[in-house]
């Protein structure tokens, strides 16, 4: 069996690392935190926005009903109000299917 490089996942992300995972600016982020209220990064003594885990997969999801679905901002958040827990599954599904295609292309590479 090959040997598998096993995922590193960090506790904290910068500011500037979340802007790279979804490629957009910073200031983006920063509003999306002041409308989203499931959104709350943690600050050090700086100022700094640190980025949990649980903060990254709650803005795929403010991203996915966003930008891929259409919905308003304001319908955004009263989707997450109404339906948060479906919304979270939706998206962990969204993210194994994301991965099996990933893994699937590296199969298709390989050939």
């Amino acid at each position: 069996m090959p040997y598998k490089e096993r995922e590193i996942n960090k506790l904290y992300y910068t500011m500037g690392e979340v802007t790279e995972m979804f490629d957009v600016n910073a200031s983006q982020i920063r509003f999306y935190e002041r409308e989203f209220d499931i959104l709350q990064p943690k600050k050090n003594k700086k100022g700094n926005r640190l980025f949990t885990q649980e903060d990254i997969a709650n803005l795929k999801i403010i991203f996915n009903l966003v930008k891929e679905k259409g919905y308003t901002l304001q319908g955004a958040r009263d989707y997450l109000r109404d339906n948060k827990s479906e919304a979270k599954e939706n998206q962990r599904v969204v993210d194994s299917l994301e991965r099996l295609k990933s893994f699937l292309l590296e199969v298709r590479d390989s050939l």
